[in-house]
């Protein structure tokens, strides 16, 4: 059990029956009254971010959520495999356990897996990924006093704005986190 006066950024508790990570925090204490604590919590699974307001000597359970250092194999008949780095043991996500990580999945990346009481909750890519842009519109010369921008398809299935010098077969470095457009690799 955790007290909510040792609350502290990136601490996973469990909230009605949720796995839910602390964004923010705030020791009040008003003039008049009792203290609290305000937070900004975000649910681990569905990824919404809600403010909530506890008393100092409120206690919760903490949320022990198992992390996995996990390589991406292969996908098939809309499964997809991956493999513990450390016992070789593999399993098999849906869509939409993946949800937006599938834009920049590729094969044989290493990703970091979440689970929580056995259950998959979520996985962590690495910050950024390079990707082979397979379609885009040709550039038009001329066309750059505005810092113009296109669309660009990559390997992934992915669309991502990119600058105008951008061509097919170049390949690309994306934020995960955001999905923009970093940099040529």
């Amino acid at each position: 059990m955790i007290s909510s006066s040792d609350f502290r950024t990136g601490l996973t508790l469990e909230i009605d029956n949720g796995v839910w990570q602390i964004v923010d925090f705030q020791h009040v204490k008003p003039g008049k009254g009792a203290a609290f604590v305000r937070t900004k919590i975000k649910n681990v699974q569905t990824g919404a971010v809600v403010e909530r307001t506890f008393n100092p000597n409120e206690k919760l359970p903490a949320a022990h959520v198992e992390t996995r250092a996990m390589q991406y194999l292969y996908e098939a008949d809309g499964m997809y495999t991956f493999m513990d780095n450390e016992t070789y043991d593999q399993i098999e996500l849906t869509k939409d356990q993946l949800g937006s990580a599938l834009n920049f999945l590729k094969e044989n990346m290493d990703i970091s897996l979440q689970s929580f009481k056995g259950n998959i909750i979520g996985i962590t890519l690495p910050n950024s990924v390079n990707l082979e842009v397979v379609e885009c519109e040709p550039s038009v010369k001329g066309d750059t006093a505005t810092g113009a921008t296109k669309m660009a398809k990559v390997e992934t299935g992915y669309e991502v704005r990119v600058p105008l010098f951008v061509n097919e077969g170049d390949v690309l470095r994306i934020d995960t986190r955001t999905g923009n457009y970093i940099e040529r690799a």
